[in-house]
């Protein structure tokens, strides 16, 4: 995992309201910004923020397909194929075959990659506590908006 060697001073959020950014652009610094607060805050552990979230996914579920976990990620058979690899490397993830269908298996974490993922819960909660409690009252329409805009743009 990457790491920054130096910090950088985002701008403010006048200074994008005042530069009247377009909200497709505004959800890509809005990623950035949550991929550097995840990526500092999961370094401990070893895992950027798309792991954590793949881990997430993956302990949510008692076994997933590769195609399952693409329409989670929207993102393409070759990204979560990279990913699966990566993370088989690790001892984090296993495949199993599919019951139905023989083309296909299913992915789940092993019992390294579910201690890996209650690590990184234990120091994601903290954040995601106080980003949630600073947005108050506007936490479900934050939430309802991005959910909006994501139906727009997928």
């Amino acid at each position: 995992m990457r790491s920054r060697s130096t910090s950088v001073k985002p701008l403010s959020p006048a200074e994008v309201r005042d530069a009247d950014v377009d909200p497709l652009f505004l959800v890509w610094i809005v990623s950035r910004s949550a991929e550097d607060l995840l990526g500092t805050v999961l370094a401990p552990v070893g895992l950027t923020g798309d792991e954590f979230a793949i881990y997430s996914i993956l302990d949510a579920s008692p076994g997933i397909t590769p195609s399952e976990l693409s329409r989670w990620m929207a993102a393409p058979a070759t990204s979560v194929s990279s990913y699966v690899k990566r993370l088989e490397a690790r001892g984090h993830l296993t495949r199993r075959a599919h019951p139905s269908d023989r083309r296909s298996y299913r992915i789940q974490l092993t019992a390294a990659g579910k201690r890996a993922h209650r690590s990184a819960v234990a120091l994601f909660g903290p954040v995601r506590a106080r980003t949630i409690q600073a947005l108050g009252d506007q936490h479900g329409p934050v939430r309802e908006s991005l959910l909006r805009l994501r139906g727009v743009i997928h």
